[in-house]
């Protein structure tokens, strides 16, 4: 059988099996009644007790995150090329050189910037 063909069933079965999963949910599940506290917009419907000892997140944290994300998708992205790249030929080596270049500029970008200095302040 075609590998698409086969990708296409399988995806055509997980599709399935998630929607068959939320009409279950939807139908069966519990159905708790809205009330005025859980319409509050703070979590867990919890009233704010004390606005005090409150303090927003410095936007120096988002940029570690953001590049915590980047080079965790990369280690993923290398693993496929590595199980890809079976027949190593020259398109995946400049493939493989390119990306690898790209991943080398944003780590000098992160070392230039300064970006894990900044958090450890």
């Amino acid at each position: 059988m075609n590998p698409y063909v086969v990708f296409l069933l399988y995806l055509v079965a997980i599709l399935g099996f998630v929607g068959v999963m939320l009409l279950a949910n939807k139908l069966l599940g519990p159905k708790p009644a809205m009330t005025a506290l859980k319409e509050e917009p703070f979590e867990c419907g919890a009233t704010l007790l004390d606005t005090r000892g409150m303090h927003t997140v410095p936007v120096k944290y988002y940029a570690v995150a953001i590049v915590f994300i980047l080079f965790d998708l990369e280690t993923v992205f290398l693993i496929l090329w590595a199980l890809g790249a079976q027949p190593l030929d020259g398109f995946m080596v400049a493939t493989f050189s390119i990306f690898m270049f790209l991943l080398v500029l944003v780590l000098l970008y992160v070392y230039r910037a300064r970006l894990l200095e900044a958090v450890t302040d």
